[in-house]
């Protein structure tokens, strides 16, 4: 994660989360800016500080811990009224020291500000301010994003299912299940019948699936969202997002991520990040260009374009939220 110079208050945010999967919170002073809201640890960068040693710092001021577990989360610029911040967000899931408790129901921190544990589902009961909305949303997506290949005609779907199968006994975290022919023809009844059998697949693995389709079919069949191409993505309208599902879309270019984080979609894929031997004649990004991008974008991003699960720490370590795949992640014969 590098520090991009814009003139944004460069800040270290340490996302502390334990074994059982809570997080810990603390909350503001009444009397500072967003006064009594809750919000990750952490604290501006001194001159010449790296991130790295800025959380190390701050993670010792306020909490008396050190990390020893972590990694890049995601990145977010934001425009307060008071204050134009870049967030610096590390997942730190490994530490030395002990958090000083008050007494068996309140944990104090160092500074004395008021602590507390919190379960992924409490986030969205609890007051953050505005610029945590993407932290919260990077915290609930996994690292690896399964595209599925072009099902085929109805007598491939066995061999198409029993694959998917195989994939999701490896670990993805998501599916996008893609298919142009289908979705581009006549035969949408048939994604939505296979759409049905694929989410019932998923089910068990706790596997959420975004569908191509349209929102109605979505709520129709409890699919986790919908997924947009970057043309679809220019056709939409400001306020038209259905705020109970998930919505992705697909990006080529800095315009395409703009006009994703204006409309407020809930994470984008960016390619190509290397050569694919499906778009051969497309200019990769390579990891520079896409970290640039990601730097921008206040929402999770992901790589998409010759990824391997290899490139898997090269993407955080350049603001992807992780990698997204066609053949590479697919369990195929």
């Amino acid at each position: 994660m590098a520090i991009v110079n814009d003139q944004r208050l460069a800040v270290a945010v340490a996302v502390v989360r334990d074994a059982a999967g809570r997080y810990l919170i603390s909350q503001r002073h009444p009397l500072a800016m967003h006064g009594s809201q809750w919000e990750f640890p952490g604290g501006k960068l001194e001159v010449g500080e790296s991130p790295e040693a800025a959380l190390t710092r701050e993670l010792e001021e306020e909490l008396g811990i050190t990390p020893t577990v972590c990694r890049p989360l995601i990145e977010i610029p934001h425009d307060y009224p008071q204050q134009r911040v870049r967030l610096l967000v590390w997942l730190v899931e490994g530490w030395r020291g002990e958090l000083a408790a008050a007494n068996s129901d309140q944990l104090l921190g160092r500074e004395g500000q008021r602590l507390r544990w919190v379960s992924d589902s409490e986030l969205d009961a609890l007051p953050f301010p505005s610029a945590n909305r993407g932290i919260i949303q990077a915290l609930r997506l996994p690292p690896l994003l399964q595209i599925t290949p072009e099902p085929g005609e109805r007598s491939a779907w066995p061999n198409f299912l029993k694959a998917l199968d195989r994939t999701l006994a490896t670990g993805i975290g998501i599916l996008q299940l893609r298919s142009k022919r289908l979705t581009q023809s006549d035969s949408v009844e048939d994604y939505a019948v296979l759409a049905a059998m694929v989410i019932a697949r998923c089910r068990p693995y706790g596997v959420p699936v975004m569908l191509s389709g349209s929102e109605d079919l979505v709520r129709q069949l409890g699919a986790a969202g919908r997924h947009l191409d970057s043309r679809q993505l220019q056709q939409l309208g400001e306020g038209t997002l259905a705020k109970e599902m998930l919505t992705s879309v697909s990006c080529h270019h800095q315009a395409d991520l703009l006009r994703a984080a204006t409309l407020g979609v809930s994470y984008a894929l960016l390619s190509p990040v290397k050569a694919t031997a499906t778009h051969p004649d497309a200019q990769p990004l390579g990891w520079q260009q896409f970290q640039t991008a990601a730097a921008d974008f206040p929402l999770p991003l992901y790589a998409l374009g010759g990824m391997q699960r290899s490139d898997l720490p090269d993407a955080w370590q350049h603001g992807a939220q992780g990698i997204a795949a066609i053949g590479a992640l697919w369990a195929g014969d």
